[in-house]
């Protein structure tokens, strides 16, 4: 069993039932619906045929929401281009006029009060670099042009050394967030997190909808305060995304690794699932192969010890989505089945009512490393024991138990988990011999093999991990 995960964006090219259906069977754990693009009629069709597949196929597959966030650009380029050359000076307006000779318009109406002379201005995922010169604080900004290029319409602008003063959700991410809080979606990714305090803000938004569900929220990485505050942000949120591709132009590319690394280890010992994206397999949009280069990318973040991996382009608008999933899979499996080795985490402390449970389930992946077991078994509601024995990254199987189908799709994102549907039960023991039928029937353990079960007495009992068995099928 395949212990990464894969997060697979949805576009034009995917969102065809019978493309999904093949993605689905090709190993997509996660479908992502950016919503920078396409509308909420496109977004709700291919909920709609998700979860139809799901049922169809008798899977969990999981759907991440991921919203736009207050993402500054540049205007409409008259006549669709123009050349900005090394030392030219130019104007940057928030007046939302045409960009053209030398005058550049944002969509951001407080970039003058926020930027300041000195500061770098990247355009286009940093092609282009300008250094502001004078700012007059409220509607332009003189700057020089540091490294040209052809600038077209629509273009992301990012300011790494500015202290912005924009708002964690813009009024298109509630407009969203409102279509979302309607429709069966597991996971929202918010973007350009700051703070803990963009995570607190997005949960009480969230918690004011009548139709409050468990949307659990994915933090991403992309600014450089992102990184500063790194431990508070994870403590907030659910599950972090290393968004690699602003992340590499807020902050210095060659420190991107190191984060990565960084991250993956503070979101293991926190128990929260961590999601590495952008580029992964990018020359697999055009080619049917991957580069030598994302191959070792790919094997480097399982090495890691990273939850999922994530296609973008690749899967959305690239020419080859399903054989993309099909080689990511293919790479994954052969770096797990060679052994994976990961460093001792030093786990965060559980508070006072979780103790009982910490200590069960640590006993259990300790143990199930010293019998070699084939299966740590878990029966869950609320998710907590799962969480916690994958982030023991141990080389049995988990196998996770419940009645609740939504939290069985949202365990598809954390690793090493397989998500099985049960009928409640009166007994533990009942459970178990039930469980331990439908997966020899699936043939995930046969005779010989160790199993691990964990659970509570009386069975149900929310956060109440009280009771680990080891047994021989």
């Amino acid at each position: 069993m395949r212990k990464t995960k894969i997060v697979a964006t949805l576009g034009p090219a995917s969102i065809a039932e019978p493309v999904l259906r093949s993605l689905m069977l090709a190993g997509v754990n996660v479908f992502r619906l950016n919503f920078s693009h396409g509308s909420h009629e496109v977004h709700a069709a291919s909920l709609e045929t998700i979860e139809k597949l799901n049922a169809e196929l008798g899977l969990h597959v999981a759907v991440l929401a991921d919203l736009s966030g207050p993402k500054i650009r540049t205007g409409e380029v008259e006549y669709d281009a123009m050349e900005l050359m090394v030392g030219d000076e130019v104007t940057i307006t928030c007046k939302g006029e045409l960009c053209r000779n030398g005058l550049i318009s944002v969509n951001y109406t407080d970039f003058a009060r926020d930027v300041r002379a000195g500061e770098d201005i990247l355009l286009d995922d940093g092609k282009l670099l300008l250094r502001a010169v004078e700012s007059d604080g409220e509607n332009t900004v003189r700057a020089k042009v540091v490294q040209g290029g052809i600038l077209s319409s629509r273009k992301g602008v990012n300011l790494p050394r500015t202290n912005l003063s924009l708002p964690s959700l813009s009024e298109k991410d509630l407009s969203d967030l409102d279509f979302v809080m309607k429709h069966n979606i597991h996971w929202v990714a918010l973007s350009f997190v700051r703070s803990a305090a963009d995570i607190e803000e997005l949960r009480r938004r969230i918690a004011g909808y009548p139709e409050a569900r468990s949307l659990r929220i994915v933090a991403k990485i992309e600014k450089p305060e992102a990184v500063e505050n790194a431990e508070a942000i994870i403590r907030a949120s659910d599950a972090v995304m290393i968004a690699r591709g602003d992340l590499g132009v807020e902050i210095p590319q060659e420190q991107v690794p190191i984060v990565q690394k960084k991250f993956v280890r503070m979101c293991i010992a926190a128990s929260k699932p961590i999601i590495i994206a952008t580029q992964m397999m990018e020359g697999m949009i055009n080619s049917m192969r991957p580069t030598r280069a994302e191959v070792s990318d790919v094997a480097n973040s399982v090495l890691d010890g990273a939850d999922a991996l994530m296609l973008s382009g690749e899967t959305s608008v690239g020419k080859y989505p399903v054989q993309t999933v099909e080689t990511m899979n293919r790479i994954i499996s052969d770096v797990e089945s060679g052994g994976m080795y990961f460093p001792e985490i030093k786990y965060e402390e559980a508070p006072p009512e979780r103790r009982i449970s910490d200590a069960v389930i640590m006993a259990a992946a300790d143990l199930a490393g010293k019998v070699n077991a084939r299966a740590l078994i878990a029966m869950t509601h609320t998710g907590y024991s799962a969480f916690r024995l994958a982030s023991h990254r141990k080389g049995a199987g988990i196998y996770i138990f419940s009645n609740n189908r939504r939290l069985l799709c949202a365990l598809s994102l954390v690793w090493g988990i397989e998500g099985l549907y049960i009928e409640k039960y009166t007994s533990t023991d009942a459970a178990m011999l039930d469980m331990r039928k439908a997966l020899i029937a699936r043939g995930c353990i046969t005779q010989g093999n160790y199993i691990i079960y964990v659970s509570s007495i009386p069975i149900g009992t929310p956060g109440k991990t009280n009771m680990l068995k080891l047994s021989i099928v």
